[in-house]
C-alpha cells in the first residue's frame, strides 16, 4: 500500500484516486499546455490569413518568423506538455499509487516552462527564424537552442518519473495483475520519447555549441537525418498517447473493454518497434541516404507500424459497438452509432479524432512513406496536409475532448458554456479535416509548402499555377478560420471554467489510499465471443476500399509526370 506520507482524494463523481502531488503537476502541465496552444493558435490566424493570397496579411519576414513560432508552440510545447500530464495521470490516478519524486517533477516543469519561454522569446526577437526544423547552416541564436535543449530535459525527467511511478505502484501493490490498457499505451509513448528526446540531444546539443563558435560545421545531410529522429518521432509520442485517450474515453464513456486486449497491446508494441521508422519520408528526395534504406524503413518495416494504427482503429470502435448492442441498440449495422452520446464533447471529439487520423492521416502518410508517390508532393503543401490531419484532428482533438472530462474530475470545476462545449468538436474536427483536404488538393497541383507568395510576384520565372489550386487556397483559408474559432471556443471554455465555474465537491484528502482491483477478463475481452461487431467491421472495408483508391489514384498522377513522347 501507499506511504503514509501521501495524501490522495477520490472524485466523488467518477471514483478516481488522484495522489495530492501528481494532481497538482497534473494541473501545472495541463495548464501551461493551454496557454501554449492559445500562443500558437494566435500565430495559426496570422499563418493562414497571409496563405491566403486575397488577404495575405503580413510580410516575409514577420510570416516566415510567426511560422517558426506557430510549428514549435503547437508541436512541441503544448502537446508535449500535455503528454506529461496524461503521463502522471496514467500512472499516478489511474494504478492509484503516489508519484514518485514530486519535488522533481517540480524541476522537470519549471525546466519545461523556461525553456519553452526562451525558445519563444529567442524567435520572436527575429533573429532565430529558422522554422520548426531549424535546418543548418540556416543558424538560430544560442537561446533558441538552448531552450529547446532545456524543455526537451525536462520532459525526459518527466518520462523517468513516469517510470518510476510505475515501479512504487508495484513495489506498493496499489493494483493488480498487469497494468490497465490506457497505462500500458501510455508507456508505449514514454518509451518513444526518451527515444526521440535523446534524437535531439544528439543533434541540437552540437548545433547549439556550433551557434556558439565551438564547433565549426555540421553536416546537414547528419543533421536532417539524426533531426528527424526527433522531429517525425515526436508525433510518434503523440499517436501513442491519444490512442490511449481514445481507449480511456471508450471506457468512460461506454464502459468499452477492448475487444482483445492482448492484441491491443501488441498493436502498442508495433508501435514502439516500427512507428518510428516513418521518419525516413521526410528524407526520401536527399540524394546522399542509399535506396536501400529508404525503401526498407518507408515500406516493409513502416507497415507493421501501420498494421498497429489499423488494429487500433478496429478495436476502438469495435469495443464501442460491443459496449452499445448490450446495452441493446442492436438494430441493424449502424443503431449503436447512431445512438451513441453525439452531443458529448467527451464521445464526439474522439470519434472525429479517430476518423480524421484514419482517413486523412494515415491514408495519406502511407502515401507519402512509398518513395515514388513522395516525389510528387515532396515540400509542397500537401506535407502540413498529412501532419495536420495526424497532429492535429488526431492528437489535439483527442486531447481537447479529455479535457471535458477533467475539467470537473480534476479541476473540480463545473463547465461553463455547455452549449458551445457540443459544438466545439465539429467546428474545430470538421473545419480542420476540410482544411487538411484543401491543402493536400493544393499540394498534389504543386502549391508549395513554405513560401510567402505562391503567385512568385517578381520572380524571374514566374509560374501560373491552375486555378483549382486557387479555389483549394480559398476553401483552406475559410475552413481554416472555421477551425481556428473552434480553437477559440475551446480555449474560452477551457480557461473559463477554471476561473469562473462553479466549484464542485471534491472530495476529503487522506492517508489512506486504495487498491485498483481489475476484472478476471481484462486480458481476453470480447474477441472470442465471435462476430460481435460488424458495424466496425463495414467501417474497416470502407477504410480499406478509400486506401486502396486512394493509393493507386496517386500512381495515376504519378504516370503523368514523365510523358512518352
Amino acid at each position: 500500500m501507499a506511504s503514509n506520507a501521501a495524501q490522495f482524494r477520490v472524485c466523488p463523481r467518477t471514483g478516481l484516486q488522484f495522489h495530492k502531488s501528481a494532481e497538482n503537476l497534473i494541473k501545472a502541465n495541463a495548464v501551461a499546455a493551454v496557454v501554449a496552444l492559445l500562443v500558437g493558435g494566435i500565430l495559426a490566424l496570422l499563418v493562414v490569413l497571409t496563405r491566403w493570397q486575397a488577404v495575405h496579411l503580413i510580410d516575409a519576414e514577420n510570416f516566415y518568423m510567426v511560422l517558426t513560432a506557430h510549428g514549435l508552440d503547437m508541436l512541441a510545447f503544448w502537446i508535449i506538455f500535455f503528454e506529461i500530464a496524461i503521463l502522471y495521470f496514467c500512472s499516478s490516478t489511474l494504478l492509484r499509487s503516489r508519484l514518485a519524486t514530486p519535488r522533481i517533477g517540480w524541476l522537470a516543469f519549471i525546466l519545461m516552462l523556461v525553456g519553452a519561454i526562451m525558445n519563444n522569446v529567442a524567435v520572436f526577437k527575429g533573429d532565430s527564424t529558422v522554422m520548426f526544423t531549424s535546418y543548418v547552416p540556416l543558424p538560430g541564436t544560442p537561446m533558441f537552442y538552448l531552450g529547446l535543449i532545456l524543455f526537451a530535459v525536462g520532459a525526459l525527467i518527466g518520462c523517468f518519473i513516469f517510470l518510476g511511478t510505475l515501479v512504487v505502484a508495484r513495489a506498493e501493490k496499489t493494483y493488480e495483475g498487469s497494468i490497465p490498457l490506457v497505462t500500458f499505451g501510455a508507456l508505449t509513448a514514454c518509451i518513444i520519447a526518451i527515444f526521440t528526446i535523446a534524437s535531439g540531444a544528439i543533434i541540437l546539443i552540437p548545433t547549439f555549441l556550433w551557434s556558439v563558435g565551438y564547433i565549426h560545421y555540421i553536416d546537414p545531410l547528419m543533421y536532417r537525418t539524426i533531426w528527424w529522429g526527433f522531429g517525425h518521432s515526436s508525433q510518434q509520442i503523440n499517436v501513442s498517447a491519444h490512442v490511449a485517450v481514445w481507449y480511456a474515453i471508450a471506457a468512460i464513456v461506454f464502459g468499452a473493454k477492448p475487444m482483445s486486449e492482448r492484441v491491443s497491446r501488441v498493436a502498442f508494441g508495433l508501435y514502439i518497434l516500427f512507428l518510428q521508422l516513418a521518419s525516413a519520408h521526410h528524407l526520401l528526395s536527399d540524394p546522399g541516404l542509399g535506396t536501400e534504406w529508404k525503401v526498407f524503413n518507408t515500406s516493409y518495416a513502416m507497415y507493421l507500424a501501420v498494421l498497429a494504427s489499423m488494429i487500433h482503429g478496429l478495436t476502438v470502435p469495435g469495443a464501442i459497438e460491443v459496449a452499445q448492442r448490450e446495452k441493446g441498440f442492436t438494430k441493424g449495422l449502424f443503431e449503436w452509432i447512431r445512438k451513441a452520446p453525439w452531443g458529448n464533447p467527451v464521445f464526439s471529439g474522439m470519434f472525429i479524432s479517430l476518423l480524421g487520423f484514419g482517413f486523412l492521416g494515415g491514408i495519406s502518410g502511407v502515401m507519402m512513406g512509398t518513395e515514388q508517390l513522395n516525389m510528387l508532393i515532396h515540400n509542397t503543401i500537401y506535407v502540413p496536409g498529412h501532419f495536420h490531419a495526424t497532429v492535429v484532428v488526431g492528437t489535439t482533438l483527442a486531447f481537447m475532448s479529455i479535457t471535458y472530462f477533467l475539467i470537473p474530475t480534476l479541476f473540480n470545476r463545473e463547465m461553463i458554456l455547455p452549449g458551445l462545449a457540443k459544438w466545439q468538436p465539429y467546428l474545430f474536427g470538421l473545419g480542420m479535416s476540410v482544411f487538411c483536404l484543401a491543402m493536400m488538393g493544393a499540394g498534389t497541383l504543386g502549391v508549395p509548402r513554405r513560401h510567402w507568395d505562391i503567385t512568385f510576384a517578381g520572380a524571374s520565372l514566374p509560374y501560373e499555377f491552375p486555378g483549382t489550386a486557387w479555389l483549394m487556397i480559398a476553401i483552406f483559408a475559410i475552413s481554416g478560420l472555421v477551425a481556428i474559432v473552434g480553437g477559440i471556443a475551446y480555449i474560452v471554455i477551457t480557461v473559463g471554467s477554471l476561473l469562473f465555474g462553479r466549484r464542485l465537491d471534491a472530495g476529503a484528502y487522506t492517508t489512506q489510499g486504495t487498491v485498483l482491483r481489475m476484472p478476471s477478463i481484462a486480458l481476453t475481452g470480447h474477441g472470442s465471443a465471435g462476430f460481435a461487431a460488424p458495424g466496425t467491421f463495414v467501417f474497416a472495408l470502407v477504410f480499406l476500399g478509400a486506401f486502396v483508391l486512394y493509393y493507386f489514384v496517386n500512381w495515376k498522377y504519378l504516370s503523368t509526370v514523365w510523358g512518352l513522347s
